[in-house]
Order: structure tokens, then sequence, then C-alpha cells
């Protein structure tokens, strides 16, 4: 199984740095059940929703990488990648509707008020991304972006893998294999190689801030997945000081 990325030096110690936070993804309860096809279908239709916001928050901060880069083909990549991560959105929805048993978990999830809500885990990614694309270097920007690229494309193979062959009525094969595909990890492998070279250039006081970024949306991918599972909402007790 071929999972490595790297486009050179710089790519390489990264990935080898957040190695620990992956493999705690990788042992995630939610994406071990979601290989075995055994995922509660309320705990999968949550993570769709919530990924939908996320996308399009996600496109969002690309959309300021595409406004910030000085090369054309750097714009023109994020300028299509936040388009797909648009198009993504709209296909899981419609394929989450077509599903009877997600569509009734989806009406669920929305009669009880938790449907189309950011939850405090998505707020928080989605709100990090888009302030470092939009406030930060172009180069912290771009650290901020790739692990939703280059930890996807990590965990489609580790899920696909773990699945062997999936059957035909896997319930969530057609998303697993999203995650492991040709184009997908052709467009995993530009953005790679845009990081390598931001940092390779950078000097070294704002190449150590885009290996913090990049490690600190590592942790957000870890989050967003145990929180989907978790059916993160805002209901929290107040807290009242005792005197």
């Amino acid at each position: 199984m071929t999972t490595d990325f790297s486009a050179g030096p710089q790519t390489t110690q990264l990935w080898d740095r957040v190695r620990p936070i992956v493999e705690q993804i990788e042992r995630l309860p939610f994406l071990g059940q979601l290989a075995e096809g055994s995922l509660d279908v309320k705990a999968f239709t949550n993570y769709i929703i919530q990924d939908g916001i996320y996308l399009t928050g996600y496109a969002k901060a690309m959309s300021f990488l595409a406004a910030g880069a000085n090369d054309r083909d750097e714009a023109r990549f994020w300028a299509s990648s936040a388009a797909e991560a648009i198009s993504v959105e709209e296909e899981m929805h419609g394929e989450l509707l077509a599903d009877s048993r997600l569509a009734a978990s989806h009406d669920e999830l929305v009669s009880s008020g938790a449907g189309f809500k950011a939850s405090p885990t998505t707020l928080g990614y989605v709100s990090y991304l888009v302030a470092t694309a939009a406030s930060r270097s172009y180069g912290e920007g771009v650290a901020g972006v790739l692990p939703c690229f280059w930890v996807y494309a990590h965990m489609g193979k580790v899920l696909v893998e773990r699945a062997g062959q999936m059957s035909a009525d896997h319930p969530y094969r057609t998303w697993v294999q999203t995650y492991d595909s040709p184009e997908f990890d052709e467009s995993t492998r530009q953005a790679v190689q845009l990081l390598e070279q931001e940092l390779t250039n950078a000097p070294a006081e704002v190449a150590a801030r885009m290996r913090a970024t990049f490690e600190q949306a590592c942790v957000y991918e870890l989050h967003f997945w145990a929180s989907a599972h978790a059916l993160q909402g805002w209901d929290a007790g107040v807290f009242v000081p005792q005197g």
C-alpha cells in the first residue's frame, strides 16, 4: 500500500512529524467501523452533514489562496480545487438523500435541530482555515489546507485495504472509493508539491509557522472524525461558581 505523497525532504520531514497524529486517526473506532460497514448510519449521516458544512468553508479558504498566489498555475489549481470541493459536497448530499436509510437518518437529525448546523469542532476547523488563508502568509494558508488532501488520500488507501474486496452492498463503499482514486491522488501530489516549494523558499521563521499550521490542521482532522462519531453538539452544562 503506497501512501507516501511526500514531494521532497521538507514534506517528508513534515509527514514524519505528524505521524503520531495520523496513527491516532487510523485507530479511530469511526474509521474501523466504516471499513467494516458496521458504522451506525446516524453517525455516518452526521459526518456527511458536517463534512458538507466543512467543504463550503474549505472552498473559501482555497479561494483566498487562489487570490493570493503569484503563479497562474497555482492560482488555477486552488480555484479548481475550490470548485471541486463544492461539487463533491453537492454529490455527497445527493447520494445521502438517494439512500433510503441515510435519508431517514438525515431527516431525523434535521428534525432534532442538529442538521446543517456546524458542530463546535467543524466551526473551529473552518474558522481556523479561512482565517489563516485570509490573514497569514500564502505559505501558511497552503499548509493549513493541505492535511485535508493528504490525510484523506492516506486514509482512503488504509480504508480500502482494511475493507478488502468490498461487496456491492457495503453501505459506505462509494465514500471510501472517492478518496482512493487516481484523480484525488494527483490533486494531493500537486498540493504537497506546492507546500514543498513554499517550505524550501521560506525564511526559517515563516517555515516554522507553516509546519505548526500543518500540524494544527492535522489535529483538527483527528477531532473532526471523532466529533462526528460522537454526534457532537452545542449542549453543555452551565458552570455556576460556588461561593
